[in-house]
């Protein structure tokens, strides 16, 4: 007959025994998270992320712009390959009051990450002359609705003025969305596509300095120099030329109406000379 003594030793040395090995795991555990966060830094919680509202409808974007990968204007080609060469000495940088753009966001107000490499291209035209918008743009405006801000201006004689860098996020279509797409970075206010896009406003004639539907249009040298800065832009970002599009689409308020009276097929022309629009 077995010692009952003898059996709760054992019985104790079991237990002794099965608290050693779970002590063992627990350490080695222990020592594999040290170890990875060794090799692989802090162990951060990923926020739970949110299902962004869908912008309203819009109409359909059908770009003017047609694939084109030749142009028979040699004299046009030749021009535009001149103001390309020299627009690094032309281009004149302005500094703007800071209450009129922000950085591009790296997640949204729901904590999902965002791309902020520019994919669009929204044309403008200042209405006013160009001093006019500069004006606009240096000023301080302590009020949200009165912010506003392209990144580059074209005047009427072909002068180019960068008012922001393109890293940079300018307020130039406060409600818009474009094919489906916006950014909201405040959860209290509707979206845009400021943090994915890139503004740029072609000064307006004199005779365009109302609310009419249109006006003479604008001038050979800014066409000229409005293909020049598109073509950069869409070779460094990539920018697919069906991605070039107009305030008056992306505005979700329907009260834009900019630019009026624009000629597409100028643009076309100028594109292809470039060699963009393949």
């Amino acid at each position: 007959m077995m010692d009952p003594f003898t059996s709760q030793r054992r019985q104790a040395a079991l237990g002794w025994g099965l608290v050693a090995v779970a002590g063992a795991a627990a350490l080695c555990g222990v020592a594999l998270v040290l170890q990875n966060l060794r090799d692989h830094g802090a162990l951060v919680l990923q926020p739970q992320r949110q299902r962004v509202p869908d912008p309203p409808a819009q109409a359909t974007w059908i770009s003017p712009l047609r694939r084109q990968c030749h142009s028979g204007d040699s004299a046009l080609r030749q021009r535009l390959l001149g103001l390309q060469q020299t627009l690094p000495q032309r281009l004149e940088r302005l500094r703007i009051n800071p209450s009129n753009y922000a950085e591009r966001r790296g997640r949204d107000a729901y904590g999902n990450r965002l791309d902020t490499t520019p994919s669009l291209v929204v044309l403008h035209e200042t209405v006013y002359g160009l001093g006019s918008a500069i004006n606009t743009f240096t000023t301080h405006h302590p009020q949200d609705a009165d912010q506003v801000s392209y990144h580059l201006l074209i005047g009427e004689q072909g002068r180019v003025v960068e008012t922001l860098d393109p890293s940079k996020r300018a307020f130039g279509a406060g409600y818009s969305a474009f094919r489906g797409r916006w950014v909201i970075t405040n959860p209290a206010m509707a979206g845009s596509v400021n943090n994915f896009a890139l503004h740029l406003s072609l000064e307006t004639p004199l005779d365009g300095e109302d609310s009419e539907p249109g006006h003479s249009g604008y001038s050979t040298s800014q066409y000229d120099n409005l293909a020049v800065v598109l073509a950069d832009w869409m070779r460094r970002y990539r920018i697919p030329f069906d991605a070039i599009t107009t305030h008056r689409h992306v505005d979700l308020g329907l009260e834009r109406a900019d630019p009026r009276s624009f000629d597409w097929a100028a643009l076309q022309r100028r594109l292809a000379a470039l060699g963009s629009l393949c």
